[in-house]
Order: C-alpha cells, then sequence, then structure tokens
C-alpha cells in the first residue's frame, strides 16, 4: 500500500460526516439522498463528502436504473486498520514490559508503594 493512499484514507476519515456516512454504508447500499438524510446540508455538499471517499476507495458508486447508490468498499479501511494494528502492537509491548518494570519494583520494596 503506498503511503498516498493511506493518507487519503486518513484524511477521508478526519471529518466526522464523512465517518458518519461510512458508518451508515456499513448498513447497506444507500443513495446521496439517503446518505444526505441525518445532515443539515446541502446535496453538493454531500456529494463533495462522497467525492473525498470515493478518491480514498473508501466507497463505490454503482448503478441501478436511473439511481447510483454508494456501498463501502472495506480495503481502505482494512488496510488502515493494519497499519495501525502494528502500533497497538507496539503499544501492547512496551505497557506489558511497562508492567513487568513495576510489578519488579513492587517486589523489591515489599510492596507498600512509593517510599517517602
Amino acid at each position: 500500500m503506498s503511503v498516498d493512499r493511506l493518507s487519503n484514507t486518513f484524511a477521508a476519515l478526519a471529518d466526522p460526516t464523512r465517518r458518519a456516512i461510512l458508518a451508515r454504508l456499513a448498513l447497506g447500499e444507500a443513495t446521496v439522498t439517503e446518505l444526505a438524510e441525518p445532515f443539515e446540508m446541502s446535496l453538493p455538499a454531500i456529494s463533495k463528502h462522497l467525492k473525498v471517499l470515493e478518491q480514498a476507495g473508501m466507497i463505490a458508486q454503482s448503478r441501478e436504473k436511473q439511481w447510483r447508490p454508494r456501498r463501502l468498499e472495506p480495503q481502505a479501511l482494512k488496510e488502515a486498520a493494519d497499519w495501525l494494528d502494528y502500533y497497538r502492537q507496539f503499544w501492547d509491548q512496551s505497557f506489558d514490559r511497562l508492567d513487568a518494570y513495576l510489578k519488579m519494583l513492587q517486589a523489591k520494596g515489599g510492596g507498600d508503594g512509593p517510599q517517602s
């Protein structure tokens, strides 16, 4: 995965409206009108958000007669989750080492907590 794609994914996720749109699309396909319902903004504004999500590869447009519903494309989200998971593992290991160190200090000090 290129850094640009990851940057586009995180930039798209930075906006709460776009995150809400993704949450709605996780339930199934929806038209622009359906996606715009919970927001107090114009259809062109919603369309701009959809364009950002499409450019990031997070959603796609299908065609049913005159309708063009959007659907979630989970691969971009998986790639971001995989990237974050690497750092989650790093922090988990760091906290495990810190926990072991604190337990060792408590064992040396008799377990009474910090000494004054």
